[in-house]
């Protein structure tokens, strides 16, 4: 199977440029779950409840790896399986991805409870510095559960 580049730049625009990275429809999500959730293998992310079909999945992870987002690694118990891992320049999205929960849970209907928004919105540093500990320690505890369904208004 040939590998996938990642695509050319169209501008040198630091935005343009990020969302060539992981700006499509999954990407940002395979790395929520990586670091909020501690999902590391394929089936995982398969299972994650946003029907990603297994060829994109595949895609992304290849094509996030290749942007050295992520890293891969031989699972503990099972070294024919891949367990994949964020890597500093994957972590370092973690603030990027509580913005945009924090915009998202505030300013859209979502199943997120106003309060847990209001918490995230208010503990930002401790919430980040637990992720980056979690990701550091390799601790695959997840730190949000899935939220599930938005709610209807």
């Amino acid at each position: 199977m040939a590998k996938k580049a990642i695509p050319k730049k169209r501008s040198g625009c630091p935005v343009s440029i990020a969302l060539d990275l992981f700006g499509d429809r999954w990407s940002l999500l395979i790395v929520r779950d990586m670091m909020v959730r501690g999902y590391r293998t394929f089936r995982e992310f398969q299972n994650s409840g946003e029907g990603i079909a297994t060829n994109i999945l595949s895609a992304r992870l290849r094509r996030l790896k290749a942007a050295g987002i992520l890293t891969t690694e031989p699972l503990k118990d099972d070294k024919r399986s891949l367990a994949y891992r964020l890597t500093e320049k994957g972590i370092a999205l973690a603030p990027v991805l509580l913005e945009l929960l924090i915009w998202s849970g505030t300013h859209e209907e979502t199943a997120a409870s106003r309060e847990i928004i209001r918490q995230m919105e208010t503990n930002r540093q401790s919430i980040l510095d637990e992720t980056v500990r979690r990701w550091r320690e390799h601790d695959h505890t997840p730190l949000i559960p899935p939220f599930g369904k938005p709610t209807q208004g």
